[in-house]
């Protein structure tokens, strides 16, 4: 692996591994030092690591400490140096009484030509490790010198950690130069050698776990724990959403009654409105299932909350208080206390028709909304059901799935880039079955469309980032474990993580009304930024920074050409992000492991649950169900014309016809207390039908081959026969 662009002779902390393909042949060189053949035989095969801790002590003096291991843990020479040109004798169990000294040097105070050649502009900068051993001549009978540099040059386009030696042996006789090439990985930090004042201590954790673990570092191991893990996953999706009936499910957004005029006209497509039981199971968390646009309730716009009208009243044959139809069943069942928000449940629901004066209350952590008038649908719940199986799982499998990863990484140590597609195929159907399914029970076949889509976008992010990060990890499972598992998780979650962040769409209009929505997409904006600018500078050093600013640039222009066809809109969903971000985070840095994880996590989460939404859409599409800007009618009645002293029986309101340069509209829609009650070219409506004593809202919107603009704000009839203006502007 590469060395990172920010790394310099000034720190060489990092572990390093030989690479034998890139470096010359060292037995000869081994040979002339004395080495016997079998300890040369011993070291050609076995890979070589280093371990380098780089300090300055507290008197500023410069250390390099370096352990060598070979493969299986075998020990090597272990070099303790000080970069202060100051002779130190040293036993090494392989080449014998040694005398050595080091410094930091400039390529000009270098006397031999192979030892100052190749570096790359900053090693002549900061300069060389400069290390020259000879042998103890009182102590060793080999006689050899060893002149050596250390520091950075570029290999086939790549920054890597070099050594060069040239060895002099016999007097002089012989000469060989010789050239070492390693590959990066980030030194352990619970590897390293740690210094507080004059105590000196390494815990070497990463190392004895990798020794316990060796025996299970097989594939026919990770074969059986991948088959256990999925008839174990079978088991838990089948108790999660196969053992209770199909037809009991409902989301948290599921109501008896449709938005405006989506029942019809006198609600005639959401009967029955009584003598009806339903039995239903609701999933977790879905009292944080809120309203995105303001909805019509009377004279109110309740937004950014769940929609709950009602329930305050009481009930004396023991079911709850009385709901009206368009609030949403889970969360109403929730503040009845008939399920838990943390587990969901099961209950029963029962109709009822024609209920007056829905009484607001709070409880269990949930307030709903007032609605004083008369509505033709409404429920009630009672905590009794036949229905079994009925908690949510999804925690339970979250901790399962944890577990899992945790033991593939940690015990299990697969090869990177199986460990890598494990997580893939963990986290989709982690998001698939268990924390957010498109459905319950979850569509499976749809989900399969969607995963083969997947797989190749998760390809994409192995060529483009993974494979040049994950493998530096590959024998730190410690560290590997905690920059690539926690953030994993928060991205797969993503939707829990940030469900207290008062942003759901990037629009104007959520972050105008939001409350602490400006301040928080203030803070995200910088805290991206600060990121982002600080993988910039890292990449600025490979040299790299301008071929990934042509491609972003070319990216951003191909969206805008398309963000401006007629009618569409650039919609940046979550998992779209994700495939954004993720080039940038292909340096051999823990920083760019936490990045990688989590987005790969949150682009599993964004296409499990949302499949491969388009990034181009119409404004209707952004906005959902929120107004779409459309021309208003106006009402001809007034408060100044109004004749509060007349009964409802004989009262008639009336409104102003389309205008005359308008031929888009070819009805009217008008919502008499949120429930559709005209759709036609009639320009007046007779209240002789309402119920008396009570208030009554009226919206009005234009119509087009029964499609509906946006209404207008409710006018008002009081209970004393007095009416109200609507406020201007639409009804969201």
């Amino acid at each position: 692996m590469a060395a990172p662009a920010s790394m310099t002779t000034k720190d060489i902390t990092g572990r390093f591994y030989l690479n034998k393909t890139l470096s010359d042949p060292t037995d000869k060189f081994f040979a002339l030092q004395g080495m016997s053949w079998a300890t040369r035989t011993v070291i050609a095969i076995a890979n070589l690591t280093l371990d380098v801790n780089h300090f300055t002590d507290e008197k500023g003096v410069e250390h390099i400490n370096i352990r060598q291991t070979l493969s299986g843990g075998i020990k090597g020479t272990t070099e303790n140096r000080a970069l202060d040109w100051t002779e130190r004798h040293n036993e090494d169990h392989i080449f014998g009484a040694v005398i050595s000294k080091t410094r930091r040097a400039k390529l000009e105070e270098i006397s031999e030509e192979f030892l100052k050649t190749d570096w790359l502009p900053e090693v002549n900068e900061d300069g060389v490790i400069h290390s020259y051993v000879i042998t103890d001549k009182e102590k060793n009978k080999n006689d050899w010198i060893v002149d050596q540099t250390w520091g950075f040059e570029q290999i086939e386009g790549e920054k890597r950690y070099a050594r060069h030696l040239k060895l002099i042996a016999n007097g002089g006789k012989d000469t060989l130069e010789v050239k070492l090439i390693y590959d990066y990985h980030p030194m352990p930090w619970l590897e390293r050698e740690y210094h507080l004042r004059y105590f000196r201590f390494s815990l070497h954790l990463e190392t004895r776990l990798k020794k316990l673990t060796r025996p299970l570092a097989s594939l026919w191991i990770f074969a059986l724990f991948a088959a256990a893990y999925i008839v174990s996953l079978a088991f838990l999706v089948r108790s999660q959403a196969f053992l209770t009936p199909a037809d009991s499910y409902v989301t948290c957004t599921s109501t008896y009654w449709l938005p405006d005029a989506g029942c019809g006209l006198d609600g005639s497509q959401c009967e029955p409105f009584d003598n009806s039981t339903f039995e239903f199971r609701c999933p977790s968390g879905c009292s944080t299932t809120i309203l995105q646009n303001p909805r019509a309730v009377g004279d109110q716009e309740p937004v950014f909350v769940p929609l709950i009208i009602g329930g305050g009243d009481q009930n004396t044959n023991g079911s709850s208080g009385t709901y009206r139809g368009d609030s949403f069943i889970c969360a109403s069942a929730i503040h009845a206390g008939i399920i838990s928000n943390s587990r969901g449940g099961c209950g029963t629901l029962s109709l009822v028709a024609n209920f007056t004066d829905f009484v607001s209350s709070t409880a269990h952590g949930l307030t709903s909304t007032a609605f004083p008038s008369v509505f033709p649908l409404s429920f009630v719940f009672t905590p009794s059901s036949s229905l079994n199986h009925c908690e949510d799982l999804r925690n339970d499998a979250l901790a399962f799935n944890i577990i899992v990863t945790c033991i593939l990484f940690l015990l299990l140590s697969p090869p990177p880039i199986v460990a890598f597609w494990s997580l893939v195929c963990i986290g989709f159907w982690h998001v698939t079955f268990f924390s957010q399914p498109r459905e319950n029970p979850p569509p499976i076949s749809d989900a399969f469309g969607t995963f083969l889509p997947a797989l190749f976008v998760a390809y994409a992010f192995w060529r483009v980032a993974w494979r040049k990060v994950l493998p530096s990890f590959s024998n730190i499972p410690l560290e590997r474990a905690i920059w690539y598992l926690a953030p994993f998780w928060a991205g797969v979650e993503v939707n829990v993580i940030t469900d207290k962040i008062p942003v759901d769409r990037l629009i104007a209009s959520d972050i105008r009304e939001r409350h602490g929505a400006l301040a928080a997409v203030i803070i995200i904006a910088l805290v991206l930024l600060v990121l982002v600018v600080n993988q910039v500078r890292v990449i600025r050093k490979t040299g790299l920074l301008p071929f990934y600013i042509l491609c972003y640039v070319a990216a951003a222009l191909t969206v805008l050409v398309f963000s401006q066809m007629p009618g569409l809109e650039f919609h940046l969903h979550h998992y779209f992000a994700a495939i954004a971000l993720i080039p940038i985070a292909f340096l051999p840095t823990r920083l760019s492991a936490i990045y990688q994880a989590f987005l790969l996590g949150m682009f599993l989460n964004g296409v499990a649950a949302f499949d491969f939404a388009s990034i181009f859409e119409t404004h209707a599409e952004i906005v959902r169900d929120g107004a779409v800007g459309s021309e208003l009618p106006t009402f001809a009645t007034n408060s100044t014309g109004w004749n509060s002293s007349l009964p409802l029986v004989n009262q008639t309101i009336s409104w102003n016809p389309f205008p005359d340069d308008d031929n888009d509209w070819d009805s009217f829609s008008l919502m008499v207390d949120d429930v559709e009650r005209l759709a036609s070219n009639a320009l007046n409506y007779s209240l002789a039908l309402l119920q008396p004593g009570i208030p009554h809202f009226f919206r009005l919107a234009f119509s087009s081959d029964g499609v509906s603009g946006d209404y207008t704000r409710a006018a008002i009839v009081l209970a004393n026969g007095s009416w109200i203006d609507p406020p201007s502007g639409a009804s969201e």
